[in-house]
């Protein structure tokens, strides 16, 4: 048995007429902008009920009045934390029961927390679903259902236990949890991510939160992201998220190949949850002005094992110079090194890359070119490997994939050669492989000729060619050519394959673009985007897409409305501003570029489209008599473009499906009186607003309301909560009076806030306020809000309003507040507001003290455009107060402006010039004073005076007077600054009615700086008339710690001349100055005239030596283990080391003594341990410091750490050269002093196994044999230096160098050569006995001793002498004198090269 319930709707009523077509329906829909869903309306409303869904019963009893009464009581539950859990009942009664739910006695509200409760009835089974329930939730809950005959209840307890008690069910339970599939959840998306704009580079997110039923932690619902219907994956460029709350889209590096339409897709137990939306990315700050943006969509194509064809979409140019080329850039898979493939640009959206590597995984990227400069770079393409054709099909079929290799060995010819793409700039040659084509390694030899010829020449002769393709670029204009391919590998060469069919280069730069795009049509979409369409060019030509461009009406400016091309002829353009005018024109693009601008389409005002209202909502219950019951409720969130004319109420009772109309006129007021009711009946209500368009969706039913006369004394609560001027940190709120006032009148009100979602609400005034408004500060911004209103009475505090809609602490984009002015013609007194947003149905309503302004006589409200003015033709002490406005049928656009008796008239009546800055002055280049302020706005009427000590002052002679009125500056410049102009500086303006002044006062000290600094500025102009430093000498320290002194130099000429002084001696640039900090001069030379001298000395000695340290400590190498002839040596090599670096060497107790000694060259610093024994094992370390950081190198030398294997290596060889290494046995002295014409004989005896090698040297240079000095070594054991009548220019430092692989030594002889007649000279070196004749020395019988002495390393020639740095072991009564440390140009010494130098190289 079927029951139809038909309700038919009168013909003035529910009548809706469809405005919009489909097309225009169909893409605001794709473009996700539809501000509401545009509803389709029914004649008749049909509700259908089977007889199995809502089975009716024919006993006669159930005519009957009967209380309510529980079939099915609800029952204890026990569950785990985060589980949901389902109370339900069955309850009977007539009429109809109403079922409220409680928990410990506190009703259960759902809208308290979003998603936790879910209350359902379906076919008389009452259910309360608790999601995702935690331990607070243990409790006893009750189901009171209540109808006129009386009250009945259903307890039952529901406990929760915590995951943390563990038995066998609670794993069970789990186990069964995550059975669940998520596409069994419920899920009701609630805030849904809009329109939204972005720049390249940034990042940007995309959420939508929901609730889902039942919320699991471990099963999240089933999301997936889509881009233009195509689905999205996670990678790098897309991160994806998504909960029990939130899905979340992040693309962390926007470029505008993510521009287009999102979509959000939700599998629910129901089918699918989807949202959608347009993401716009505009483009970033071009590196050049007038550059062009950056390319997008690169691709590769036709990929091969040498070369891959390259493809992208050019961008959008609206106000940019046309794009003349196109760059394109390869990297290998991980490497930044980006390289430019194309030497000149091309000029379509293709390019052959060619010579790219087998096996090789690369990026490519584009640039465009335009006249100003080259473009961003365009987002890189995926990883393209270059790969052989047949073997990336093998890598693509699900079959095993076979070639023909064939058993040949010279394989076949190529065939079917032609030109697979051809354009001015390049053509590229395509050919099959032979078959069979051999198992060699094969490539390709291409010849061409002009057509006709027969002129074969060789191309690739550069290349080996691998790919059947190739690009060919250096064909000439109009020629037409053939080209034929040959088959190579390493046994041969195939016959040439057959001719192509004559090629030839198309010119189609600029004759390939499609066609303009046909007419365009723009309609209203909604208050900020329109629609627009068009028609598409008569030659698409390959068509890319369409970029579209808008213009304010009155401006020359375009702008781009897409930043990627749309494929389809019509778009939704977003982000406009509402109520201005526009027009739009359309581009076609396609590989040429772009093509000529369609026709522009008309203007076009930024309003929403004509449509029938959304519905109502927020119905609340006023009063109740008995028999009716008052009503109010809240605008339409959307209009519909045209304004709300009525409103239509419908009623049921609580227990009835069927809705009866209670008016069939429509009220015009949001409030309204419900009779006919019946006294202790519960009822339900629902209202539908109605426009030009027609009558809305309903709203959702009421709240059950029964009808009982109210007889409480305190007042009824508050209604219609609204919000004006909305700010960071403030708004005004404002209520209505309630209806039913109580026992007594209403004095006054409460106002309650809390943060939206939070039960906690905090009274925001301690005495109660009398009027229907409220200014709340102090609030954070960016934080939403819910405002409730109660009323009070003599006899209390009222019942509270219905919450207000939540409120976010931000104001609108654009705002602007109130200004005060004076009408320049009439002299009246205004108020004036600019309104950042306005549509066809918007009113300006101004109140006083948030009152409407009637009728009066005194002022007058007049609105233009965006703009209204409250005018005071007579204003007197009545007319004080808070004037507000309120621009309707906008997102809250509203301010207000507050008149007040002390002097805000007065100042409204004579104006002031407002001043951005007060009266100030600057010294200028050449000595100049200039003294300015600057006004916030300045008309061409502007009139002022400069007064200086009480006298005017005019331009002229001396001074210069000027004003801006684009910037509001006013200035007057003194160009000869003296004593006289000591004193007080005023400037007086008018600007219509307006006036200011502004002071300064120069005198005393303040004059003195200024004087002084004019007086310096005229000499520096001077000065800079001939050659100057512009920037003085300063250092800098590199990385190889050298000191760099810099200067620059300025208006020099090529007779200029640059001389560098260390100290007072000038450097020449063959001998490069020390980098010691001393005292340098710069002198800079001009035609012998107007010579300027620099001095600057260093003094921070410490800053320039802590900089050396700093860097010289980070590259300190580890310390090195060396074994010399005394000892062994630890080694610390560095950039660059001087004995004033800071370094401590540590081991117990280190001094420089005869057994540790401690020095260092220009590169190392070193401690030296002489006859080491096993007191000295242990560790070591050097700690070089820089004065902030501590640098530490360490070295075990115990034999017993990681250093063990050297060590050993080391002692080893010590122990060998302490053998076996060469030594001087004895004969030579220390000084030698010798008469000129005298023999000289120096002669020792050798030891070493094997024998050494010998060396003499004077004052480091080797000795040659030759007559006047011989040189002879006997027998392995004699070595002899004779001169023969030697002359003073013998006189100098001689050396013996003994040497073998272990080692050597080098003994160092004095000789002095004196005249006759002449005193004999003092001995040197330090040593205290007197200087003997010289003598030839005997060889000893037996080998003395070897004495300890330095090894040497002779330096090159022409090297200033520097004593070795290997330590010597000298008697105590020698001093030993300290390594000099040589200066950075100097190289250490350098060993001969048949000599093996004792120390290693540097690791």
């Amino acid at each position: 048995m079927v029951d139809l319930i038909i309700m038919e709707s009168s013909c003035n009523r529910k009548s809706s007429s469809k405005l919009e077509s489909t097309v225009q329906t169909q893409a605001t829909e794709g473009m996700a902008e539809a501000a509401y869903n545009i509803p389709v309306f029914r004649g008749k409303v049909i509700l259908n009920y089977t007889c199995d869904m809502m089975p009716k019963r024919l006993d006669l009893l159930d005519e009957f009045p009967r209380m309510p009464d529980f079939l099915v009581a609800l029952r204890p539950h026990t569950v785990w934390e985060k589980t949901p859990v389902k109370l339900f009942c069955t309850v009977q009664g007539n009429p109809r029961p109403i079922v409220k739910w409680y928990k410990e006695g506190v009703p259960v509200d759902p809208l308290s927390a979003p998603g936790k409760y879910k209350i359902e009835n379906k076919y008389g089974v009452h259910s309360l679903i608790i999601s995702r329930c935690v331990v607070s939730d243990t409790a006893e809950y009750s189901a009171v259902a209540t109808n006129q005959h009386g009250t009945t209840t259903s307890s039952a307890t529901v406990t929760v236990k915590s995951k943390s008690y563990s038995d066998p069910v609670s794993s069970m339970q789990l186990s069964l949890v995550m059975l669940i599939h998520p596409s069994k959840l419920e899920v009701s998306l609630l805030d849904r991510f809009s329109v939204t704009f972005g720049v390249e580079g940034s990042s940007i997110s995309l959420v939508c939160t929901m609730v889902v039923v039942p919320n699991l932690p471990n099963v999240p619902p089933l999301a997936q992201w889509y881009r233009d219907d195509k689905l999205l994956k996670p990678s790098k460029l897309v991160e994806m998220s998504v909960s029990g709350s939130a899905a979340r889209l992040t693309l962390p590096y926007l470029a505008k190949d993510d521009e287009g339409l999102y979509t959000l897709r939700i599998f629910t137990k129901d089918g699918t949850a989807e949202h959608s939306a347009y993401l716009f990315v505009s483009d970033a700050a071009p590196s050049a002005a007038g550059a062009p943006g950056a390319p997008m969509s690169v691709k590769a194509y036709d990929i091969n094992s040498d070369y891959v064809l390259v493809a992208w979409k050019p961008p959008n140019t609206v106000n940019e110079a046309p794009i003349t080329g196109y760059f394109v850039d390869r990297c290998e898979v991980g490497s930044d090194s980006w390289i430019q493939c194309n030497d000149a640009p091309v000029k379509v959206c293709k390019y052959p890359v060619h010579g790219l590597s087998l096996g090789r995984s690369y990026h490519f990227r584009v640039r465009a070119v335009n006249s100003a400069g080259i473009s961003r770079a365009s987002r890189k393409s995926d990883k393209v490997t270059a790969i052989d054709a047949f073997l990336l099909c093998a890598l693509y079929t699900s079959t095993t994939f076979t070639p023909n290799l064939g058993y040949v060995t010279i394989p076949g010819e190529p065939t079917e050669v032609h030109a697979s793409e051809i354009f001015k700039s390049y053509v590229v040659l395509s050919w099959k492989p032979p078959c069979p084509r051999g198992r060699a390694p094969l490539w390709y030899i291409i010849e061409k000729c002009l057509a006709g010829t027969g002129a074969w020449q060789r191309i690739n002769t550069a290349v080996k060619l691998h790919s059947p393709r190739y690009p060919v670029f250096d064909l000439q204009d109009g020629q037409k050519y053939q080209f034929r391919v040959y088959s190579v590998n390493m046994y041969g060469s195939s016959e040439a394959s057959a001719p192509s069919e004559p090629i030839q280069k198309v010119d189609q730069d600029g004759k390939g673009v499609p066609s303009a795009p046909g007419h365009v049509v723009a309609t209203r979409n909604t208050k900020s985007s329109v629609f627009v369409q068009w028609e598409p060019p008569k030659n698409p030509k390959n068509l890319m897409g369409y970029y579209i461009d808008g213009r304010v009406v009155g401006s020359k400016e375009w702008f781009a409305c897409n930043h990627k091309p749309f494929k389809h002829t019509r778009f939704v353009v977003h982000g406009l501003i509402p109520g201005e005018t526009y027009v739009f024109r359309v581009q076609a693009a396609n590989v040429f570029g772009l093509s000529e601008e369609s026709q522009e389409s008309s203007p076009i005002a930024v309003e929403p489209a004509l449509a029938t209202p959304s519905a109502p909502y927020g119905i609340a219950m006023l009063s109740s008599d008995g028999s009716s019951i008052t009503l109010a409720w809240k605008s339409p969130k959307h209009c519909g473009g045209s304004k709300v004319n009525a409103y239509y109420i419908d009623k049921r009772d609580a227990d009835t499906l069927v809705w009866k109309e209670v008016n069939l006129t429509g009220v015009t007021e949001r409030v309204c009186t419900v009779g006919d009711l019946k006294e202790g009946t519960f009822y339900e209500f629902m209202v539908q607003a109605a426009n030009l368009a027609g009558v809305g969706l309903p709203s959702a039913p009421s709240a059950p309301m029964k009808c009982e006369a109210w007889t409480m004394e305190e007042p009824g609560p508050a209604y219609d909560l609204s919000f004006s001027e909305v700010r960071s940190h403030s708004l005004v709120i404002l209520w209505k009076a309630p209806v039913y006032t109580g026992a007594s009148a209403v004095t006054g009100y409460f106002v309650d806030m809390a943060k939206k979602g939070s039960s906690e609400f905090v009274t925001l005034n301690q005495e109660a306020v009398r009027h229907r408004y409220l200014q709340v500060a102090d609030l954070e911004e960016g934080e939403t809000y819910v405002f409730r209103v109660r009323a009070v009475n003599a006899n209390g505090i009222g019942k509270p309003s219905q919450l207000s809609d939540p409120v976010c602490a931000k104001a609108l984009p654009g705002t602007s507040e109130i200004v005060a002015g004076v009408d320049e013609e009439t002299g009246d007194v205004f108020l004036s507001l600019e309104a950042c947003e306005i549509c066809e149905t918007s009113k300006f309503v101004w109140s006083k003290n948030y009152k409407p302004i009637g009728d009066c006589p005194r002022v007058a409200v007049t609105a233009k455009g965006r703009t209204s003015r409250l005018t005071f033709t007579n204003p007197d002490k009545d007319d004080l107060g808070k004037y507000s406005v309120v621009v309707t049928d906008t997102d809250g656009v509203s301010s207000s402006y507050t008149l007040t008796e002390d002097g805000m008239f007065y100042a409204i009546r004579h104006p002031i010039v407002p001043l951005k800055h007060a009266l100030n002055y600057e010294i200028l280049e050449k000595g100049h004073v200039r003294f300015w302020l600057q006004a916030v706005k300045l008309s061409p009427s502007v009139s002022y005076r400069f007064i200086v000590n009480d006298k005017e002052v005019t331009s002229g002679e001396g001074h210069k007077i000027s004003h801006d009125v684009a910037t509001g500056i006013i200035q007057m410049t003194v160009d000869h600054f003296t004593r006289a102009n000591e004193g007080t500086y005023t400037v007086q303006i008018n600007d219509g009615k307006a006036k200011t002044q502004s002071s300064l006062v120069l005198v005393g000290d303040v004059f003195k700086a200024a004087l002084k600094e004019a007086e310096f500025q005229r000499k520096e102009h001077i000065r800079k008339q001939g050659p100057h430093f512009s920037e003085y000498l300063y250092f800098t320290v590199t990385e190889d710690c050298t000191v760099m002194l810099t200067c620059k130099v300025a208006n020099v000429k090529k007779e200029t001349t640059l001389h560098w002084y260390k100290e007072e001696d000038e450097i020449v640039p063959e001998t490069p100055p020390s980098v010691m900090c001393k005292l340098y001069k710069l002198q800079s030379d001009y035609n012998s005239s107007n010579v300027e001298k620099c001095e600057q000395m260093y003094k921070q000695r410490s800053h320039l030596t802590g900089l050396i340290c700093c860097m010289l400590g980070a590259s300190a190498s580890d310390l090195v283990l060396q074994c010399t002839p005394e000892g062994i040596r630890l080694q610390c090599y560095m950039n660059y080391y001087t004995e004033e670096m800071k370094t401590v060497w540590k081991h117990n107790k280190i001094a420089s003594s005869e057994k540790m000694r401690i020095g260092g060259t220009a590169e190392m610093a070193w401690m030296q341990i002489c006859d080491p024994s096993d007191k000295e094992k242990g560790h070591y370390s050097i700690e070089i410091s820089d004065g902030v950081k501590t640098h530490v190198r360490t070295f075990d030398l115990s034999g017993q750490g990681k250093n063990k294997e050297q060590v050993i290596v080391e002692f080893t060889h010590f122990y060998l050269c302490s053998l076996y290494r060469g030594r001087v046995v004895g004969g030579l002295p220390d000084v030698v002093t010798i008469m000129e014409e005298k023999s000289l004989s120096l002669t020792c005896t050798v030891w070493g196994e094997p024998t050494p090698e010998v060396t003499w040297f004077k004052n480091e240079q080797e000795v040659a044999s030759t007559e006047h000095t011989r040189v002879t070594f006997d027998g392995g054991k004699f070595a002899s230096l004779v001169i023969n009548k030697v002359t003073p220019e013998d006189s100098g430092k001689y050396s013996i160098n003994v040497r073998n692989k272990y080692g050597g030594e080098f003994v160092e002889i004095t000789v002095s050569v004196y005249r006759h007649g002449e005193q004999i000279p003092e001995p040197k070196l330090g040593h205290p006995k007197t200087a003997t004749p010289a003598v030839t020395p005997v060889p000893p019988k037996s080998p003395a001793p070897p004495a300890k002495t330095p090894t040497p390393a002779p330096s090159k020639p022409q090297t200033p002498f520097m004593k070795s740095p290997t330590p010597v072991s000298t008697p105590a009564s020698t001093p030993v004198p300290k390594s000099p440390t040589p200066p950075r140009s100097v190289k250490s010494p350098t060993p001969p090269r048949f000599m093996k130098s004792p120390t290693p190289p540097r690791k």
